[in-house]
């Protein structure tokens, strides 16, 4: 009876949802209005002159664009429990994540929201059912790993991870269904947790499992090892669906599938604290729908021109096909003008659909190159698709200063197979990515650089190196690309490196 509802409630809900499909200029136009006549009366809505914005070009006049630290002595205010400070009220929830230059950051979730935030992860699976027409996932046991679900308590704010505080959010027809349990989801220590997991759920009829990629590999194998099976799908006869977020899926796809010993359905997410961004919508393709009537009104910035003095802002009518832009978003939780510090790039205007390309902060650009994160991953994903092998992880770092001849990018690479021929392997990785970034290889061919070096990370290298610095586990993932050497000196020093 569950999956036969199902499909009717997803049938409704895919219906519902084309209406702002088909109507995108105009839904994001309404956001706007909304959000502006909504904050008119807070502290930000007075600073910034809200009630004299009357279209989007007055908007960027009186709102700039800023990250958490520009916004921080209003974030400031309402963590001390103040009201009125960035949106009407005070917020439901502070969700707690990782910062960078301020330690933790607190974002607001607002009673307005959150629903979205729940919303958006119910019809990422439903889109799944109208389209499959599968549903009996609904019957079995689902893995939703989370934070913990214990929120403190401060200034009469709740405070607590994302994922703890949707925790108590997830609906009563799936909490029996719902696996780990909620002992085993308060457990801070990642490794004692997914021992706990695999221990809850080895003999249990999981049909879903929700995880990003590194954690799913890293339960995966511990499943195995412990039930003494050949893969997941002999230990899960009925697993038919994963979903995930955080990264890009398609890096760790071949090792997933190996894992499980099928090719397996996934849909892949964009959820943030900040707000639930994009979602998989079919199986046909891996680029993510963008949620356009989720209380977010977005505006994007050109990669190539972010740093400049004056870059380029736009709203969603002026964005191309092909083109990397920094993610700017304005909430219903309050925030305004808020670099995310993402980059997408749109791969269709109908219906506006993206990929996630990056970070703003995790480049390679020591020579003027401006690698990003969808350009490695893609120079990988094209020479796999040549020269077969299975990565588990990887991060690309410059080395500037090498004892000896030109300075490289130095690819460090788990491989859980490795290579035929690792030199022809190096030199089409190369070749991809020269073909990925031009102002790569102009360097190349100008004997600036010379051709990239690949750095064989030892088993379980990745895993080791995030528990060195505390972040094992959760939604942490090691960056894709630093303009620095700071985690690959970590790797030589905690020896994780294969001696070539």
């Amino acid at each position: 009876m569950k999956a036969f509802l199902a499909k009717i409630f997803a049938k409704y809900i895919v219906k519902k949802e084309q209406k702002w499909i088909d109507h995108p200029l105009e839904t994001q136009d309404k956001i706007l209005n909304e959000l502006i006549v909504a904050a008119k009366n807070t502290k930000f809505g007075r600073d910034h002159h809200f009630d004299e914005i009357k279209t989007y070009d007055d908007f960027k006049q009186y709102v700039s664009v800023q990250d958490y630290e520009g916004l921080k002595h209003y974030f400031d205010q309402v963590i001390e429990g103040q009201s009125d400070i960035l949106w009407p009220g005070k917020p439901l929830y502070l969700a707690k994540t990782s910062g960078t230059t301020s330690g933790a950051k607190y974002i607001p979730l607002t009673k307005e929201s959150v629903p979205s935030h729940i919303h958006s992860a119910r019809n990422a699976l439903l889109y799944y059912i109208h389209e499959t027409q599968n549903s009996n996932f609904v019957n079995g046991k689902m893995i939703f790993l989370q934070g913990s679900p214990i929120l403190e308590d401060k200034n009469g704010l709740k405070i607590g991870r994302l994922s703890g505080i949707s925790a108590h959010f997830v609906p009563n027809y799936l909490q029996k269904n719902r696996l780990p349990s909620y002992e085993t989801n308060m457990i801070e220590d990642w490794e004692r947790k997914v021992d706990n997991v695999v221990e809850e759920t080895v003999k249990a009829d999981m049909t879903l499992i929700s995880g990003i990629p590194p954690w799913l590999i890293m339960y995966f194998e511990r499943l195995i090892k412990i039930s003494g099976k050949e893969n997941v799908q002999s230990i899960f006869k009925n697993l038919q669906l994963m979903v995930t977020g955080g990264v890009n899926y398609e890096p760790y796809r071949d090792k997933i599938n190996q894992l499980v010993g099928k090719k397996i359905d996934c849909i892949q997410t964009y959820p943030a604290s900040e707000g639930f961004i994009a979602y998989q919508n079919t199986q046909k393709s891996d680029d993510l729908l963008l949620l356009l009537n989720n209380g977010i009104f977005y505006e994007f910035i050109p990669v190539d021109e972010f740093f400049d003095e004056n870059p380029t802002r736009i709203s969603l009518k002026d964005v191309e096909i092909g083109k990397d832009y920094v993610l700017i978003l304005n909430t219903n939780a309050g925030l305004w003008g808020y670099n995310i510090g993402d980059t997408v790039r749109f791969t269709s205007i109908r219906p506006y659909k993206i990929v996630v390309s990056g970070r703003i902060k995790h480049y390679t650009s020591a020579f003027g190159e401006h690698v990003i994160g969808h350009e490695v991953e893609q120079a990988l994903q094209k020479t796999l698709e040549k020269y077969p092998a299975r990565v588990n992880e990887f991060t690309v770092a410059p080395q500037v200063n090498p004892t000896e001849g030109l300075p490289y990018h130095e690819w460090l690479i788990e491989f859980d197979h490795q290579p035929h021929d690792m030199e022809v392997f190096n030199r089409e990785l190369d070749a991809q990515m020269r073909q990925q970034n031009t102002y790569y290889d102009d360097l190349i061919t100008g004997n600036i650089l010379r051709p990239l070096i690949v750095s064989e990370v030892k088993k379980e290298g990745f895993q080791k190196y995030m528990k060195s610095i505390g972040k094992l586990g959760g939604q942490n993932k090691v960056p894709r690309l630093s303009n620095n050497r700071d985690i690959a000196d970590e790797f030589y020093q905690l020896n994780l490196i294969q001696k070539s």
